[in-house]
């Protein structure tokens, strides 16, 4: 660490408060990369640089550059304000879920008239009913298949049942819809079945299994036999799966048990939710854990996070031994729950049973992660030592760039760079191109127009300082090998615009889809790999990402052209109304197809500013 950064950190650390807070520490660039809570600012952070007893990794002070605070009124707040700061950063050395993707929820449309129950992995819409997060989507649209059979909703999508035959359609032939798209049932009996959802969903089993069998009863009594037969195979089906899933005594009632497994930087954490003594859902969530935190930091943090988008937090949760009861966790969870949340250990019986389960869960998940991983980094070392012998390099190509480009006939002419390392993508250093000189279609010409750029940004960037600002990194590398999506008329195309690299020692070569041929600058023949070799399942996984990728930005910008070219020009619509008019309806060509009194009633459409759209659409349109 340079004097100038330690003087100043010295000069920052002589002023923390001796009180509650949070602190972050920014590198040279000004990024957070650690965010941490304190009972006291100045000791915790002095804690930090004490030598052989610092806290924290090692490889963070190093990497210190400056430092910030916000002092709270106690430490659950600061526990909080921690959470808030993560989310926002994404710092390098705090406990994150692993995989970055919006995990899985169950919604219920509480705001229509038959609502819907439907997988989402958005939690924005304040009039409807979430339930989750789940970690395992495909064990989420299991329990939605199950819940549909259970409590027969509909399963079409709109705010309004049905379709427009009029008539009901299979899934009431079948028993899994009581079809209100042809008003077979009220809305009152189907919101019953909807309550029923929530009922399941929430963990109240013993009220589901009640009121079906009193449901049963009454329709045996008023001879609705085949009602009753109805209820009876929904009450067997639920009470077979609840068997199953008993794990406990009804005494338990409501608690989670949360068992963490830390290796390292890798960690697993398993969330194990049992209601009335049945197993309700098991989750199992990986962290990054680059700053080795031990257990109960990885608990706290991963807690705070879980039931930060959870949308419910139960009364007790029962952690590992070696976290102890975690006051602030219990104090912050409580705040957010609106009631008391006991965080504990579980010393014996059924509670200490589940949480052993959830234990050797966790340590099981991060076992077969890192068999998993090791395997898959093997694949990918033979992929490369293979393309290195197939394609006679000196080293193994471990940056491999592809070249994709995408045209609808010759109009809004795009190209992709995907870039992969060590065998895997690296999407921080995928990069999209406009071609601009390129009229048509003619692929060889923007093939050769995109590497001449590429090659171009390379020579600009080459020299720039890692801490330059204007330095981009994807640019500024030197790949070991170049692919076009192609044939040889991509490859020439390819070689005459790419000396600057050729001469230092870049690859290039093409791959042709028609029967995966590999065309070589030194090969008169194209070179067949056997469809069955890693090499070519490697270099066959970039030229598809280089095309997905490809087409997925010439779409955008088509649509976005589409979209302007129709709406952009029609009186008293802005943005804002042009963002709720393609909601409302769905597609620009739905908006041209709409009548004056559908554009009336779209929300936000003033009657007189509808009826000028509508004049103009059709006079457009004529």
């Amino acid at each position: 660490m340079p004097s100038q950064t330690t003087d100043k950190l010295a000069e920052q650390r002589r002023g923390l408060p001796d009180q509650p807070g949070v602190y972050l520490f920014r590198d040279e660039r000004g990024r957070v990369i650690y965010v941490g809570k304190a009972k006291s600012i100045r000791k915790r952070v002095a804690s930090h640089f004490s030598g052989r007893t610092a806290y924290g990794p090692a490889e963070l002070v190093p990497l210190i550059d400056g430092l910030e605070y916000v002092v709270t009124a106690t430490e659950a707040e600061a526990l909080l304000a921690e959470q808030n700061f993560i989310k926002r950063y994404k710092p390098r050395f705090n406990i994150r879920l692993r995989d970055d993707k919006s995990y899985p929820y169950i919604a219920i449309s509480l705001d229509e008239e038959f609502p819907r129950v439907y997988f989402t992995r958005e939690r924005h819409r304040r009039d409807r009913a979430y339930f989750g997060p789940y970690s395992n989507a495909k064990k989420v649209r299991g329990t939605l298949d199950l819940l549909q059979k259970v409590f027969l909703f509909r399963s079409c999508e709109g705010t309004e049942p049905g379709r427009r035959s009029g008539s009901p359609c299979l899934d009431y032939y079948i028993k899994r819809c009581t079809a209100p798209c042809v008003d077979y049932v009220s809305r009152e009996e189907y919101r019953q079945g909807i309550d029923g959802v929530v009922a399941f969903l929430s963990g109240r089993y013993r009220e589901i299994e009640r009121e079906l069998e009193d449901r049963m009863h009454d329709a045996a009594g008023a001879q609705h036999f085949e009602e009753a037969a109805l209820y009876r195979n929904r009450l067997r089906a639920v009470r077979s799966l609840l068997e199953r899933q008993r794990v406990a005594n009804e005494s338990v009632g409501t608690v989670d048990a949360i068992a963490v497994a830390v290796d390292g930087t890798e960690a697993n954490a398993q969330v194990f939710q049992v209601r009335d003594g049945v197993l309700s859902d098991r989750q199992s969530f990986y962290l990054a854990n680059e700053g080795a935190h031990n257990l109960a930091e990885v608990v706290e943090e991963f807690a705070l996070q879980y039931y930060g988008t959870a949308t419910a937090i139960p009364p007790q949760i029962v952690v590992q031994r070696e976290a102890g009861r975690l006051p602030a966790l219990a104090e912050a969870l409580a705040d957010r729950r609106g009631g008391a949340v006991e965080v504990r250990p579980a010393e014996r019986g059924d509670k200490r049973r589940i949480l052993e389960l959830a234990e050797r869960n966790a340590r099981l998940a991060l076992d077969q992660d890192r068999l998993k991983e090791e395997r898959r980094r093997q694949r990918r070392a033979e992929a490369l030592d293979g393309l290195q012998e197939a394609l006679g390099l000196d080293v193994p190509p471990v940056r491999i760039e592809c070249f994709d480009v995408s045209n609808l006939m010759g109009t809004h002419n795009v190209a992709s760079m995907v870039v992969f390392e060590g065998g895997a993508p690296k999407k921080s250093d995928y990069r999209r191109f406009k071609i601009r000189t390129v009229e048509g279609s003619d692929d060889f010409a923007a093939i050769a127009e995109v590497l001449s750029r590429r090659l171009a940004r390379f020579e600009e960037q080459r020299d720039r300082s890692p801490h330059d600002p204007e330095r981009d990194a994807s640019f500024s590398a030197l790949p070991n090998l170049i692919v076009i999506d192609g044939g040889r008329g991509q490859l020439s195309s390819g070689l005459a615009a790419l000396p600057g690299f050729r001469e230092r020692g870049v690859a290039v070569v093409a791959l042709a889809k028609r029967i995966e041929e590999l065309f070589l600058p030194s090969r008169k023949r194209p070179l067949v790999l056997d469809h069955e070799s890693p090499e070519l399942q490697l270099l066959q996984r970039v030229r598809d990402e280089a095309h997905r990728f490809a087409i997925a930005h010439h779409r955008t910008r088509r649509d976005r052209a589409m979209t302007a070219s129709i709406l952009d020009e029609l009186p008293g619509v802005g943005p804002a109304r042009k963002r709720a008019l393609l909601k409302h309806f769905g597609s620009p060509e739905a908006v041209l197809a709409a009548s004056r009194e559908e554009l009336e009633a779209a929300p936000g459409m003033p009657g007189k500013v509808a009826r000028q759209v509508y004049v103009q659409l059709h006079r457009t349109a004529r």
